[in-house]
């Protein structure tokens, strides 16, 4: 299992990785912030980018939060970084 910081900006006009954000990635979502959608939505757009199933991912702290910490599991942390460097380029 790996740990990724996460920025999330909920009511976006779609759902999408922005790139990287301080420690970890920034994401935006169409879903609102209200009964759990918009953390929804985070777990399915992160799931797609990273090509895994849904529930291979975790929000285990700031369920209620902009800043989340989500744990991965089938990746390494070199996977986790490849990926998060070629937000950047």
């Amino acid at each position: 299992m790996v740990t990724l910081q996460v920025k999330v900006v909920p009511g976006a006009r779609a759902n999408r990785v922005v790139g990287s954000y301080g420690d970890g990635i920034k994401i935006q979502v169409s879903a609102p912030p209200e009964d759990g959608k918009a953390n929804k939505a985070v777990l399915q757009v992160l799931a797609g980018a990273l090509k895994l199933k849904p529930s291979q991912i975790q929000i285990i702290s700031g369920q209620s939060l902009p800043r989340k910490v989500i744990a991965i599991w089938g990746i390494d942390e070199q996977m986790l970084q490849t990926w998060i460097a070629s937000l950047i380029s």
